[in-house]
């Protein structure tokens, strides 16, 4: 049955409010794989950088830990970073944002096109937060530590991003490096170009995203779909009093010559990988199963 216009316009829970592209939202672990090719560009890792997963490190009397030591009070060994974004390893992360410090993290996430609007060809569009020390003393009037650096790198604390830009990053990723900006209206020409990040980074990238839609990845919903796709899955916290996280997945399929990328967001759902991930799996069946009413596009 049809709502009268002004119940739906006065409805707490905004149906009308487009959050695909004017929703604000931390991104949660989803923005480690922007955190990986920092990290990766900058030289302050590379495929070989092995950090130990201590479960949880001390930093300015403040304690931060690792997903996995929180939930189930255990610790990964060595890690590399392929398995840092397999297994979406807050401590591996943590040290990358420390070596790389908030002002080349920030910068890069620019790049990615975050903190301001992509330019998508409908109104409203929100442009984000890509938090730095100047938009803290300014937004704030706090000084910037450390631990915000730390938060930053895996998408925690003052960063907000839309569900456009997330599915942005992840498209970046499967189109080795090529930026191309966002449209609906199909009689527009493409406007792309490539991103200056080195094809060993977005290769290593993307095979973590592969590993997390693996076997003894995060997402689990997606270690028996075919074909292989390239995953993150994001656990977003952002202060609720009762502790209820937004539940983010993103992904691109297939994993090979990727046709689409899929992002869903989940608002105080719980995990990305039991809440989203099956959201996600579904799209996706849809997409290589169903009627797609229109033709495939090779990304690359």
């Amino acid at each position: 049955k049809a709502r009268p216009l002004q119940e739906v316009l006065e409805d707490s829970e905004q149906p009308m409010f487009n959050r695909a592209v004017s929703g604000l939202y931390p991104p949660g672990s989803i923005f480690k794989i922007v955190t990986a090719i920092a990290g990766l560009q900058e030289e302050v890792i590379d495929r070989l950088t092995k950090i130990e997963d201590t479960g949880q490190i001390e930093l300015g009397g403040m304690s931060f830990s690792n997903w996995y030591f929180t939930e189930y009070g255990k610790t990964e060994g060595m890690v590399d970073i392929i398995k840092a974004i397999q297994r979406s390893n807050d401590i591996y992360f943590y040290r990358v944002g420390q070596r790389l410090g908030i002002k080349k993290l920030a910068d890069w996430a620019k790049y990615f096109g975050l903190g301001s609007p992509l330019g998508i060809d409908i109104p409203g569009e929100a442009g984000g937060v890509v938090p730095d020390p100047e938009w803290k003393k300014a937004e704030k009037m706090e000084s910037w530590y450390t631990g915000d650096t730390i938060i930053t790198a895996i998408g925690q604390g003052d960063l907000q991003l839309t569900p456009l830009q997330v599915n942005q990053i992840t498209s970046v990723i499967a189109a080795d490096g090529n930026f191309c900006k966002p449209y609906l209206n199909k009689e527009r020409k493409p406007e792309c170009f490539k991103l200056e990040i080195e094809e060993k980074n977005l290769a290593l990238t993307a095979e973590g995203m592969k590993k997390a839609c693996s076997e003894g990845g995060t997402g689990w919903p997606f270690f028996d779909f075919q074909p292989q796709v390239g995953c993150k899955t994001g656990t977003a916290e952002f202060g609720d009093p009762d502790d209820k996280t937004h539940a983010w997945f993103t992904v691109f399929a297939p994993w090979e010559e990727p046709e689409i990328v899929v992002t869903v967001l989940l608002e105080k759902a719980g995990g990305g990988a039991d809440k989203a991930a099956p959201v996600a799996k579904e799209l996706l069946e849809y997409w290589f199963e169903g009627e797609k009413g229109s033709e495939k596009i090779n990304l690359k």
